[in-house]
C-alpha cells in the first residue's frame, strides 16, 4: 500500500512538472516577439536638444514600409556612422551616444526600425535586416557617400543587424557593442535548464554573420554587463576575420560608453585610424557627455536580456 502511495505521488508531481513545463514552452512560444521587440512610439527629444543640427529623413524599406530617422550632420565630415539600434525605446534615446560621435567629427544616420518611433509597420527579424539595408541605400544611393566612408555600428540587438549588414557591403569598418552571440545562445545562458531552443523562431546569429565580414572590426563590451554576458563579446571577437579590435568596458549594458570615457573614445579613435578616417582635434569641451543624456539612454536602451528574465528590473 506504502509502495502505491509513493508511486502515485511520484506520478502527481510528474504531471504537475511536464505540464509546468509544457506551459512554459506555451507562453514563450506565443510571446517572443514581446521579448525581443520593446518599442515605444513617442519621441522625447532630439537631437536640438543637444544643440545639435539635424535633418529628419525618411527611408523607404521592403515592403513600402517607411522609415524615420535623423541625418545629423558634422562640420569636419570625418566619416558618417550608420546607427543600429538596440531593441527598446527609439531614437530619441540615443542622443548622448550620437553626442560622442558628432564630437569625433562623424556625421550620423540614426533611424527606427518598423514599429519603432515614427515608423510604420510591426518588427521581425527579417524585417530589421530590410530596415538596415534601406539606411545603406540612403547613404550610398540618396546621399552619394562612398562605402569607405561608413562605419557601421549596432548596440545590443543592434550589433546583429550590423554585423549582418556588413556581410552585404564593404563599409569602412563594423563596431558591435554589447551584444550577443545568438539569441538562442543567450536564452540559453539566461535559462540553462530548460531545453527552449527548439520553439525560438528567432535567431539574430551575430556570431556568423561577423565571421563573415570582410572589413575591420572593433568589438566593445563590459566586463559589468547585466544583461548579456561578457563572454559574448569574447566569442565575438574570436569569431571576427583580422583586421579587429576588442575594447573592455566597464559600467552597465547601455552605458558603458559613457562609464568607459576616454579609453572608450580612445578606443574609437585607434579604430577611426584603422579604418582609414584621419584624426581631427577637438577641444574637451567638445567632447563632453552629459551625464543626464548618458542615464537617459541607459535607462531607455537596449532590454532584451532583462525582458527574459522573470525579476529582472524595468
Amino acid at each position: 500500500m506504502a509502495k502505491w502511495t509513493i508511486s502515485k505521488i511520484a506520478w502527481r508531481i510528474g504531471r504537475i512538472f511536464l505540464l509546468s513545463y509544457l506551459g512554459i514552452f506555451a507562453f514563450t512560444a506565443g510571446c517572443q516577439s514581446y521579448f525581443i521587440y520593446r518599442p515605444m512610439r513617442r519621441l522625447e527629444a532630439s537631437p536640438a536638444d543637444i544643440y545639435l543640427d539635424y535633418e529628419q529623413v525618411q527611408l523607404k524599406s521592403d515592403g513600402g514600409i517607411r522609415l524615420s530617422g535623423w541625418f545629423i550632420p558634422s562640420k569636419v565630415g570625418r566619416g558618417v556612422i550608420l546607427f543600429c539600434q538596440g531593441n527598446a525605446g527609439n531614437s530619441s534615446h540615443r542622443l548622448a551616444t550620437i553626442q560622442v560621435f558628432n564630437s569625433m567629427g562623424l556625421e550620423v544616420l540614426i533611424f527606427d526600425y518598423r514599429g519603432y518611433g515614427m515608423s510604420e509597420g510591426s518588427p521581425s527579424e527579417a524585417g530589421t535586416y530590410a530596415d538596415s539595408e534601406a539606411a545603406w541605400r540612403y547613404l550610398t544611393e540618396d546621399l552619394g557617400i562612398a562605402p569607405e566612408r561608413i562605419i557601421i555600428f549596432g548596440r545590443s540587438l543592434g550589433g546583429a543587424i550590423a554585423a549582418k549588414l556588413a556581410t552585404a557591403h564593404q563599409p569602412a569598418g563594423l563596431i558591435v557593442e554589447a551584444a550577443f552571440t545568438s539569441i538562442p545562445d543567450l536564452v540559453r545562458d539566461i535559462y540553462p535548464y530548460l531545453l527552449l531552443r527548439p520553439i525560438l523562431w528567432f535567431e539574430y546569429e551575430t556570431i556568423e554573420s561577423i565571421a563573415q565580414v570582410g572589413c575591420p572590426v572593433l568589438v566593445a563590451h563590459s566586463t559589468e554587463d547585466d544583461m548579456i554576458p561578457f563572454d559574448h563579446g569574447r566569442k565575438l571577437y574570436e569569431a571576427a576575420a583580422q583586421p579587429k579590435q576588442f575594447i573592455e568596458l566597464r559600467g552597465g549594458h547601455s552605458n558603458g560608453f559613457y562609464y568607459s570615457g576616454q579609453v572608450y573614445k580612445a578606443a574609437l579613435e585607434s579604430f577611426l585610424d584603422q579604418c582609414g578616417l584621419e584624426r581631427i582635434t577637438y577641444s574637451c569641451s567638445e567632447m563632453s557627455v552629459g551625464e543626464d543624456e548618458a542615464g537617459q539612454e541607459g535607462e531607455a536602451d537596449d532590454a532584451t536580456a532583462s525582458s527574459m528574465q522573470p525579476n529582472a528590473a524595468r
